[in-house]
């Protein structure tokens, strides 16, 4: 971003000053990494394995598609079956390429028979919009929610919290949704999140987060956590972070996401393939691939960050670092990366270029954290 450009900001944002959060530019938006009250980001990061943590995420896009031809126009853009979706159940999903890449991935979930609501990484989320609306028919709606917000709530202590303020919420299973109230403000939650914790995720009107925010935070068990707790928990949990793990040029099945093809969009299936990139990536789910998603741990503790080179013990290149840090919960370095299929053995040995000098790492199984969804 250019100095000349003025960065966004969160209906949050008085809030996050006020808590004492260190600004930084984040996807056009100004975000908190941390917050002066919180000790720092590991300190955020165990606040939220161990009680509850409220994070702002309303610089993510969220998409309304209506009408009555939306379920069949969207499962042309992506490999879901909306068939076997319920009302008010939700799926993690991806926008595939015709090479079959990722042009982001995304939460879809359905709210009737007609209507889906998207929500999509905050990079991405204008181009993902331009694209939905080039290629669904003007017979349906793909309308862009700019007037709402969105709060996650994450960790073991979330439920005690919504008994309080919405027990309608704690019956939710993972990947549910509801309609209700929260400290009197209309909101649309799910039970999901993006730390490997329990959690729910709340959409709700801009005009009303700061209010709920606030109601969130007078629980003693929840404190603001900013990006950098926020990353480190997904990296722990083993999440696919757009941009590092996917891209435009990775494949789901590269990425170790075939669970996200659905069954029925399968080869021989009853809707098989219709999705960009489709004969690539039901080729490679059969077949082979150059290269796979695995996780990586170091018996030092300083982290090894992405794009960093890694080589056999006997020299040759075989892979390169994706996202890396120091994981609070092991106490010790983690990456995740993309190596070659005969090197993703659990136990396999490589040495990762840090700085020019070679660092033995060992490849493990993902997530590094056990995930606690409900």
């Amino acid at each position: 971003m250019s100095s000349s450009e003025t960065l966004l900001t969160t209906p949050l944002h008085s809030l996050h000053l006020e808590l004492g959060a260190k600004m930084v530019p984040f996807t056009g938006y100004q975000m908190p990494v941390q917050y002066a009250e919180g000790g720092g980001i590991i300190q955020e990061h165990l606040h939220t394995r161990q009680q509850a943590g409220l994070f702002d995420v309303s610089h993510m896009g969220q998409i309304r598609v209506t009408g009555e031809t939306a379920a069949l126009e969207i499962e042309k853009l992506l490999p879901v079956d909306l068939d076997a979706l319920s009302i008010n159940q939700q799926r993690y999903s991806l926008l595939t390429n015709e090479s079959g890449g990722v042009r982001d991935d995304l939460m879809i979930c359905r709210r009737s028979d007609v209507e889906f609501l998207l929500v999509v990484n905050a990079a991405c989320k204008a181009n993902d919009l331009a694209y939905l609306k080039q290629h669904i028919s003007a017979e349906n709606t793909v309308e862009f929610l700019e007037d709402r917000a969105l709060l996650a709530l994450q960790g073991p202590a979330c439920v005690e919290v919504m008994t309080e303020l919405a027990p309608e919420l704690v019956i939710l299973k993972f990947m549910q949704a509801v309609e209700c109230s929260i400290a009197g403000v209309p909101c649309f939650v799910t039970r999901s999140g993006y730390t490997g914790e329990d959690g729910f995720e709340i959409s709700l009107p801009e005009v009303g987060a700061e209010h709920v925010a606030r109601a969130l935070l007078a629980f003693s068990q929840v404190a603001p956590i900013g990006l950098g707790a926020r990353d480190s928990l997904r990296l722990e949990a083993g999440l696919c972070l757009y941009g590092h793990e996917l891209d435009e040029q990775t494949s789901p099945v590269e990425a170790g996401l075939n669970w996200v093809i659905a069954r029925s969009r399968r080869t021989n299936g009853v809707k098989a393939a219709g999705f960009p990139g489709a004969q690539l990536i039901l080729q490679q789910l059969e077949g082979k691939v150059e290269r796979k998603r695995v996780g990586l741990r170091s018996p030092e503790r300083a982290p090894i960050r992405a794009d960093t080179e890694l080589q056999t013990e006997q020299g040759d290149v075989v892979g390169v670092v994706t996202s890396g840090g120091y994981s609070p919960a092991t106490e010790g370095a983690i990456a995740m990366a993309y190596v070659r299929p005969e090197l993703t053995k659990p136990g396999t040995k490589l040495q990762a270029l840090v700085r020019g000098k070679s660092r033995p790492v060992e490849v493990v199984e993902l997530p590094f954290v056990a995930h606690r969804y409900i």
